[in-house]
């Protein structure tokens, strides 16, 4: 019994396509975009000034050419170059193509050099994208409005190519070396409470303290309760504290800390103005942690197109302008006396 041949190509039968098709492309390519300048330029010689190739290269690729197709494309004499019927043909059939190369590379150079447009996708930490990303973002494209931007805010961590992510905010340590990580600003943690909550349970006199008082929780994305961080007597300790109330979204636990609910650990930039305007009161300054980072990431810093390198720029100089350090300029003994306030009910 006979067998229908398979409607497919087999591996084999692609293994045996592949040399033939590779040398195809390889002799037809460079033949192809020499006939086109030949056409376009009006003579072998001015072609090979503009293809910056000497006048024989340019001969030996039309020849390859002409011996691939098995058809003459040119009738030359001395004095004139003129297309044949045939390749008169061939070049309504393939100059199409050939602009539509020229044109595609003539796109990526002016995204590279040319004026910044274009689509930009960007991911920030739900908390820092919606409170220094997001507001940015109008100044952004009044100075750049052939720019189009699409927030995407995750606590996630971000895939790059599967998000298909252009540029990404992200806070902590960075530890993938594939990915360019610029720190923006420092990322202070700091504990605080509201007045209300100081004037009715004190403040914790030490990090042992906090298991008798209220605490509030944040919960990331993956499930995992984000663990309190402290430094003591040069070293950090970490310890998720016991709570009766966690959120997963940051400005819930700041609200609830603002409105007297508990204690929390949170992100510098997320209770700045907080402090300065005494809404919130710091807690165990003396112990606040080492600064991890606010990072803006991207895949490469070579070929970036030019709304990518703008958007790095303008994002970098506006939120280190921005006022959201809160510790960063207190030495130990201003933090020490800082904490014996904070700790006087």
């Amino acid at each position: 019994m006979t067998l229908p041949a398979p409607p497919f190509a087999t591996p084999s039968s692609l293994t045996s396509r592949a040399d033939p098709l590779a040398s195809s492309f390889a002799a037809s390519y460079a033949g192809v975009v020499a006939f086109i300048a030949v056409v376009a330029e009006g003579s072998f010689a001015r072609a090979a000034d503009r293809l910056g190739i000497g006048r024989s290269a340019v001969s030996r690729s039309v020849q390859k050419l002409e011996d691939q197709l098995n058809v003459r494309l040119f009738t030359r004499t001395t004095r004139s170059t003129t297309l044949t019927r045939e390749g008169d043909l061939f070049y309504a059939n393939c100059h199409t193509g050939v602009d539509r190369i020229v044109q595609a590379v003539e796109e990526m150079r002016d995204l590279r050099q040319g004026p910044p447009r274009g689509h930009l996708r960007i991911s920030s930490a739900v908390g820092f994208g919606r409170r220094v990303v997001a507001p940015l973002l109008g100044e952004f494209r009044l100075a750049y409005p052939d720019v189009s931007i699409d927030l995407l805010l995750s606590d996630k961590p971000t895939d790059f190519t599967t998000d298909r992510v252009d540029v990404a905010f992200r806070n902590g340590r960075m530890e993938d070396a594939q990915i360019i990580a610029k720190q923006i600003i420092p990322m202070q943690m700091l504990l605080c409470a509201s007045p209300a909550y100081k004037a009715a349970h004190g403040l914790p006199m030490s990090i042992e303290d906090l298991r008798n008082h209220r605490c509030i929780n944040f919960r990331f994305a993956s499930g995992r309760v984000f663990e309190w961080e402290f430094k003591v007597a040069g070293q950090t300790t970490k310890f998720v504290p016991p709570s009766q109330l966690t959120y997963n979204d940051a400005d819930l636990v700041l609200q609830a800390v603002l409105d007297g609910h508990g204690i929390a650990q949170m992100a510098g930039y997320l209770v700045c103005d907080s402090l300065r305007s005494g809404a919130l009161v710091p807690c165990l300054a003396q112990h606040a942690p080492d600064d991890h980072g606010h990072y803006i990431c991207y895949l490469s810093r070579q070929h970036l197109p030019t709304r990518m390198r703008v958007f790095i720029d303008f994002m970098t100089a506006r939120i280190r302008a921005a006022d959201l350090q809160c510790l960063t300029d207190f030495d130990s003994t201003h933090a020490s006396a800082i904490g014996a306030l904070s700790t006087t009910a």
